[in-house]
């Protein structure tokens, strides 16, 4: 009796775990959209982009991921909007593909450039958004999921394949109600990124991701100092990089979470660092002139 009790407690306790996590999810989820595509829009018309690092060795935490996760069965729900290519992106030729007749072959072509360009090293991060999107609307993020869980299995040592599969799962999160099946994502992305960062800790798609997911769980979940050193550290990194545009986004999000556990001082600190080194940005504009 006393085990079963036990055995029913411990099941509880994940259940209400995975919601508590989902729940979070769904607010990055609905934020995450919208903030990425403000905040990246006011610099790329000013700042070019530079090669990201290449991989080291792998560590076995992608493969431990890969073989506890469950199979996502749940149907993707679409959107009418059409998302912007970035011009010479390498999803740009199959975004003109039309509805019909060649839906088949066009959808594997779309699925097989998106998922290179979201793991290769040399696509820019306007691009790589333009194919997570991409992969939304024709319901293809469960085939992506598929793809990269192969290709890491195949050649486990990239992280951006890693990091790549991270940010699928959590879009993945953003087409589904099931809150069980949203933290299990979600939990399961946690463990991609940080094997993606002990692979390459310069990863910036992984610890930045990392970071913003975090930053939406509740905080009884005592996440918040784990968040700002990541976002710390992702600074510290990029400074010493050629500048892109969306290496606003720490700054913007650092002072968020500074504001948060009421440190305004550090807050607006944080948001005039990246204001002298982002100066057209309107997002960090905006949060100075709000205080």
């Amino acid at each position: 009796m006393k085990k079963n009790w036990k055995e029913h407690f411990m099941k509880t306790w994940v259940l209400m775990t995975s919601a508590v996590i989902a729940l979070g999810l769904l607010i990055w989820v609905a934020v995450h959209r919208n903030s990425q595509q403000s905040s990246l829009a006011t610099d790329s018309a000013t700042l070019s982009e530079s090669p990201r690092s290449e991989s080291a060795k792998v560590h076995p935490a992608v493969k431990t991921s890969i073989a506890t996760a469950k199979p996502v069965r749940q149907p993707i729900s679409g959107r009418n909007e059409e998302p912007q290519t970035p011009e010479g992106s390498p999803v740009a030729a199959t975004a003109a593909t039309p509805p019909g007749g060649t839906m088949a072959v066009g959808g594997q072509a779309l699925l097989r450039q998106a998922v290179d360009c979201l793991v290769s090293s040399s696509s820019g991060f306007d691009a790589r958004q333009t194919a997570l999107e991409q992969l939304r609307q024709a319901g293809k993020l469960d085939q992506a999921i598929v793809d990269l869980e192969q290709r890491i299995t195949d050649d486990p040592r990239s992280a951006e394949t890693a990091a790549a599969l991270g940010r699928v799962y959590l879009h993945k999160c953003g087409t589904i109600q099931d809150m069980r099946e949203q933290g299990i994502l979600a939990m399961k992305a946690d463990q991609v990124f940080d094997a993606a960062l002990q692979i390459d800790s310069s990863n910036w798609d992984a610890r930045y991701t990392k970071a913003l997911a975090m930053s939406y769980w509740p905080t009884q979940m005592n996440r918040g100092t784990e968040v700002m050193q990541h976002l710390v550290t992702l600074i510290e990194q990029q400074e010493s990089q050629a500048p892109q545009p969306h290496f606003a986004m720490p700054y913007a999000l650092l002072g968020d979470e500074y504001k948060k556990y009421g440190h305004t001082d550090k807050a607006r600190e944080i948001w005039q660092r990246g204001a002298v080194m982002f100066p057209n940005n309107k997002d960090l504009a905006g949060k100075l002139t709000q205080q």
